[in-house]
């Protein structure tokens, strides 16, 4: 079920123009414009905390939500205070492919890189 607020909030999470086409290529290959990129924070990993990153086409009470030239960024109530500026990248190189996201909140984290305090 979506429930949506007739006055979203916003997050402080940037896209970069990088991770952006990468989103809207992934969705054209998927065939559809109903998703949009949730970011979250859950519990778990070796450090405590670890990146949820996900199409998602919900848009729930509490969401924030931030367009990216056409990419929708939503994260959700309890995940604003950990990703508030935070920038989502993606890595296309021999050694790294993948989404990034370069947290100024984290604390340290683990040796993989996978989860933070």
């Amino acid at each position: 079920m979506t429930v949506m607020n007739e006055a979203m909030a916003t997050h402080e999470v940037e896209l970069s123009s990088t991770a952006a086409g990468k989103v809207r290529s992934l969705l054209q290959q998927e065939g559809r414009d109903d998703l949009r990129l949730r970011v979250a924070v859950q519990p778990g990993g070796c450090s405590g905390l670890i990146y949820q990153l996900y199409f998602d086409e919900r848009q729930l009470d509490g969401d924030a939500v931030r367009d990216f030239d056409g990419v929708e960024v939503i994260v959700d109530r309890m995940s604003v205070p950990y990703l508030g500026g935070s920038t989502i990248d993606f890595a296309d190189t021999i050694e790294k492919q993948g989404f990034t996201i370069d947290n100024p909140n984290a604390g340290g984290s683990c040796a993989c890189g996978d989860s933070f305090h």
